[in-house]
């Protein structure tokens, strides 16, 4: 089977696609045959070892997981002895778990891994963008942000793979929201149910003050720093990339009133991924959130999806289709 691999840190250049024999599954695991994964910035991250923070559970001198990729969709192909939640000819979708090894033809995965089956209408590569965007949104808009009924939230990255996930699940929450993206998405996130957009290329989200509840920085371009007078007494600035800074200030808590904090949503126990999935399932068949997907790239191109992602102008989620 083919596999996505890299033996070093780098740009996309280090992917390789390598044959290796496909696994079997033990009595406990089920056998996923990969339809598609998505590629995100985090995935960027772990390939070019870039915030170097990432070296210390990604591998100090080289990257220790042999196959890449986390969140998929796909078809069980097989069963093990004692699998009882998942039959042969499931459709599913979900998270492979910090280990990765989505980035192939089949993995295996344990019964209580965060997947669950596909609803009606949604297909493998929706489900594996969804899957990325929506794992990382929902803890910080549910969790973090503890988002209310009349709170006043603003995201910015609000077209993006988690920015489109979190404006929808605010909105579902009974937030105000306001949407900060480039103007050629504008029309977009107000489909999503922003109430209000503003243009990142010109204006100043941060020159405001005392508006906003929540700020969800779901890209990682602010700071608490830039961010804290916009944000009302007792408001929360949240941010998906960590740095020195947003670590100091979870340390210290300067700006009494005020927080800042950065949640690492991939390192939740699994558990807490699959409830969530379960929970997704739910809104996806209520219509209260829905996949967005920008392009889809054939196994051989992978490197540029990781390029195209990187130029950081995509709309909601990109994926890697394996068939294509």
């Amino acid at each position: 089977m083919r596999i996505v691999t890299q033996s070093r840190y780098g740009g996309p250049d280090v992917l390789e696609i390598r044959e290796v024999p496909r696994p079997a599954p033990k009595e406990n695991e089920i056998l996923v045959r990969v339809e598609a994964f998505s590629v995100t910035l985090a995935d960027c991250a772990f390939r070019k070892a870039d915030p170097f923070i990432i070296r210390f559970f990604g591998g100090l001198l080289r990257p220790k997981n042999l196959v890449l990729g986390d969140d998929i969709g796909g078809v069980v192909e097989a069963v093990g002895s004692t699998i009882t939640r998942f039959a042969v000819g499931d459709m599913i979708f979900g998270s492979v778990g910090s280990g990765l090894g989505g980035g192939a033809d089949y993995v295996c995965l344990a019964e209580d891994a965060a997947v669950v089956r596909r609803p009606a209408g949604l297909d493998a590569g929706q489900g594996a963008g969804l899957s990325y965007g929506y794992l990382t949104a929902m803890p910080f808009i549910r969790d973090e942000g503890l988002v209310k009924p009349g709170d006043r939230v603003l995201i910015n990255g609000a077209a993006s793979s988690v920015g489109v996930v979190a404006l929808q699940l605010a909105r579902h929450f009974g937030a105000e929201v306001t949407a900060v993206c480039s103007a050629r998405h504008a029309e977009l996130v107000r489909a999503l149910g922003a109430d209000q957009v503003i243009d990142r290329t010109s204006a100043d989200f941060t020159a405001a003050r005392d508006a906003y509840d929540v700020i969800f920085d779901a890209v990682g371009k602010s700071s608490f720093g830039r961010c804290k007078a916009a944000l009302r007494t007792g408001g929360i600035y949240l941010t998906t990339v960590p740095s020195v800074a947003i670590f100091w200030h979870m340390l210290t808590k300067r700006a009494p009133g005020k927080r800042g904090r950065l949640a690492t949503t991939g390192l939740r126990p699994v558990s807490a991924k699959l409830k969530d999935m379960q929970e997704l399932v739910a809104l996806l068949e209520a219509g209260a959130v829905r996949a967005v997907t920008d392009r889809r790239f054939p196994l051989a191109e992978v490197a540029e999806a990781h390029r195209y992602v990187e130029t950081e102008r995509k709309t909601g989620d990109v994926v890697v289709e394996m068939a294509g």
